[in-house]
Order: structure tokens, then sequence, then C-alpha cells
């Protein structure tokens, strides 16, 4: 049976045959030596932790579900990002989607899906939400489908289709893996809806400061720049914002988490979930019984420095399920049992649809098909489309949620949004606010007023590398977004 085909939350199993198994691989790894004291400290927490926390029974009106399943892929489809062919060569832990379903007293639900994909497209997204409301009845705005943008995870569907080099074996394995993703989400849906009885809901907010922003800081900077203890330049979010859920007697169910920055420590060969995988492994090793569920929150042009080796990568992901505890040995603010949830899909117009002599340019150029393999399979792709009688949108669907759990207010944002619309919505509507990017689709990066005027990477003419029909988004893409944000949180707040 193949790993990504085990389902129904089964542990994870060693993985041999043509890739070594991932026990033997997990076991040649250990935690920096100086993280010692703080894990002991944080596991002599969690045993003082016991009855004394367990809520009144009669406290748990909310209703919480959870279901989890591997989707570690057993055949070679390619790790995603990077710009480049990237084969698996084995595993150093499954990756997972992880799904929280919640229940007001009312009868009104909410689900949201945590995964270790890099991104999931519309062409996926799409057929899952038709689906699930088909099955089980929840419209747009009750289902939020993230990813945390790991690129040691696996392609999916059209996404990011021009970074890759045309080969139709790996497009046919993509197929096909992705349309068992898609069935595979929709029956994890439904055994977290399956699985729906009384909980108890709590917030709280540690910290962890290994996100960079990557705009300000040369990555060959950092290193000598926190070791002479000098501060680091740009805007950052170090929140860690944890959602706990427990039984009415106690009992660990969920922990979801969320970090704004990009899971890049690693860019080998190997599966893994990066830092939040580490971090969700390190979590449920002390708290057995619970899942521990990973959003990133608006990470898009934070990176995680100094990188590029698995020991940095635990020690981050050891450092933000720290941030974890921090907050779980805090004071955690009870979640009131109401449930309101807005879903609006708003247009997000381009500055200038690209045109059949921009693209024919690129592609009659040798030196620039040869410098940039990704803008000429671009530009080839679209010429097709062209030819075939197409006409190019003049602007891109965005989907946008808004949640309110109680007084907490979550809020779900399409692709990469930069960290300035997290630091934005935080002041306008609460510290406690959550603001999750990396929802329903990997469109492309999001940038802030701000960053679109600076233009580099995240802000400049890279909407090629996401297949659009444009090289850049208009000025006024963040107006348009907090506008269409305020709209929605009026709607859940509203008595």
């Amino acid at each position: 049976m193949r790993a990504a085909d085990r389902g129904a939350g089964a542990s994870p199993a060693p993985w041999c045959g043509a890739f070594p198994c991932v026990p033997t691989r997990l076991a040649t790894i250990r935690p920096p030596r100086r993280l010692g004291a703080a894990i002991a400290l944080a596991l002599a927490w969690v045993g003082l932790a016991g009855a004394d926390d367990a809520a009144p029974a009669g406290a748990a009106t909310w209703k919480a579900g959870v279901a989890r399943a591997v989707i570690t892929p057993t055949t070679p489809v390619w790790l995603a990002g990077y710009g480049s062919k990237r084969v698996p060569d084995g595993a150093l832990h499954d990756l997972w989607m992880k799904v929280l379903a919640l229940e007001d007293p009312a009868g009104r639900r909410a689900v949201l899906v945590t995964s270790d994909f890099q991104g999931v497209p519309r062409s996926m997204s799409d057929p899952v939400f038709e689906r699930v409301a088909a099955a089980y009845g929840l419209g747009r705005a009750q289902l939020m489908i993230t990813f945390s943008h790991n690129h040691c995870g696996p392609r999916l569907g059209d996404d990011l289709i021009d970074y890759y080099p045309v080969d139709p074996e790996q497009e046919t394995l993509v197929r096909e893996y992705t349309a068992r993703m898609i069935e595979r989400m929709v029956e994890t849906i439904g055994r977290a809806l399956d699985d729906l009885a009384p909980a108890v809901l709590a917030t709280g907010r540690g910290r962890a400061t290994f996100a960079v922003n990557r705009r300000n800081n040369p990555e060959g900077d950092v290193p000598a720049l926190r070791a002479a203890g000098k501060p680091l330049a740009g805007p950052v979010d170090h929140d860690v914002p944890v959602l706990h859920v427990t039984r009415p007697d106690g009992t660990a169910r969920a922990i979801l988490f969320g970090y704004a920055c990009h899971p890049t420590t690693l860019s080998f060969m190997t599966w893994n979930g990066d830092y939040p995988g580490f971090a969700q492994l390190e979590i449920e090793e002390r708290h057995p019984g619970t899942t521990a569920m990973f959003v990133n929150t608006c990470g898009g042009d934070q990176n995680p420095l100094p990188r590029r080796t698995v020991e940095l990568c635990m020690q981050y992901g050891h450092e933000l399920a720290a941030g974890v505890e921090e907050a779980l040995a805090g004071e955690l603010r009870p979640i009131a049992p109401a449930l309101a949830t807005a879903y609006r899909s708003i247009e997000l117009p381009y500055l200038a649809v690209v045109t059949r002599a921009e693209l024919l340019a690129i592609t009659s150029d040798p030196q620039a098909a040869r410098g940039e393999a990704i803008k000429s399979r671009w530009a080839t792709r679209l010429l097709t489309r062209l030819a075939a009688g197409e006409t190019f949108p003049a602007a891109a669907d965005y989907p946008l949620h808004a949640w309110r759990l109680g007084d907490t207010l979550v809020l779900g944002m399409g692709a990469e949004t930069v960290v300035d619309y997290a630091l934005r919505f935080k002041r306008e509507f609460g510290a406690e606010t959550w603001v999750c990017g990396y929802a329903d689709d990997m469109l492309a990066y999001i940038p802030s007023r701000r960053v679109w005027e600076e233009g580099g990477y995240e802000g400049g003419a890279r909407l090629y590398e996401y297949g659009r029909p444009a090289l850049r988004w208009a000025g006024d893409v963040e107006d348009r977004i907090a506008k269409a944000v305020h709209e929605l949180v009026a709607e859940v707040r509203e008595p």
C-alpha cells in the first residue's frame, strides 16, 4: 500500500524500497547540544501539567474534530520550487495534511486544512471546495485550505507550471498524485467532521526570532550580524499564535500554531516538512495524543537565516516549538463558543496584460532563453494559448477569508503575502488577530504598497514565474485587499 494512500491517521511506517527507510534517516539526526537545557525545561513543564489544568465539563460548548493523513509521495514526483528538476532521494520524515473541524452550539461550522505542500493551486482547491460542498454541505466561507509553502514537498497540479523542464512522464505523475490528494483531502475533511465532539478552545501567543526579512538583509551577512549582536533590518513578525483544543477532561486534542517565515531552510532532494515539520514532531512528542498543525502567517518576504543544514532546520523547528510551549505555559485566553465565517473573491488587476509581441520577443531572443528558462517556457506556453484563440483576463481572482471564533479574529489570504499585511491588520483589528497567508490558491507573491514601490523579487516583475499573463500587479492591490478585508471583518463581527 502506498504511503500516500495509508490515510485514516495512520502512524508513520518505515518507507523502504526505492528510498531509504524513514526511521533509519531520522536515527542519524540529533538536536544541537546547546538546545538540551531548553528541551529539558520544556519537558519538565509538560510533566507538571496535569488534572488541575482541565477545563470544567460545563465549559465544553464547542465541538472539535481532528483528522490527519500521510501525503508523502511513493512515486518520483519532483520536489516543488527552486525552478529545477528535483528528483526525490528519500525522506527525513513523513509529510502530512491535517484537518481541524469546529462547530459552535448553533451548529455553525468551520474547517481548516493545514498541509506540508509547497503550494496548492486553484486547479486543486476548487475541486475540493466543490466536493466538500456536495458531500458535507460546507460553503467556501466555512473551509480554508492552507499550505506551509515547504520547498521539500511535492509538486501539485499546475502550480508553478513553467518552473520545471517539460517532462511528459513527470506531468503524468503529477496529475495522478494531485488527483489522489484531492480525494485524500475530501476524505480527511469528512473524518474530521465525523470526529466532532465537545471541546474547549483557548488561545495564547509565544515568540520565535529566527525569521529574517530577506529583502533588507543579505543572506551572507546575517551570521556575522547575529554573532556581533547587531540588529537586523526590515519588518518582521516574530509572534507565534497558538490555538489549544482540548476535551472537557483536559485531554489534548490539537495545537494549532503559526509563524511568518518561508520553510526554505533546506533545499536538497529529501522529503520533509522543513522547520514546521520538525516543530510539529516535537510538539506531538511532548503532548501525546495531540495533533500539531502549522499555518504560515505572512512570511512571503521572510527567510530562516542562516540555513541549508539539517541541524539548522531542526534548531528552528525547536525554537518554534519552544514558542508554542511559551504560549501554553502562559495565561491562555478562553474562546467563547460563537462562530461566524465570511468569504470573498476579489479581482486583483495586472499593471498590463502581456502582448503577443512581447511574448515573441522573449522566445526569439536566444540569450534570454538561455538566461531565463522559466520565462522562455512561460512565453512559449502563452503563445500557444493565444494561437488557440484565448484571450487573457486583466485581473486575477484572489481569495479572502474572515473567521470569528468568540472574539478571536482569523484572516485567510491567498498566496505569498508579505509581512506588512500581518502587521497592518494586527494594528487595525487587534494584536490577537491571526493573519494567515498561503490559503486556497498559490497564485503569486502579494506585495504591500511599500514592497510594490521598492520593487525587488516580491514586488517586481516576476508574475511570469507563477504563470500569470502579466509581469506585475497594479500598484493598488494592497488598497483593494484591505477594503475587502475590512468589509469581511465587519460582516463576521455583526451581532
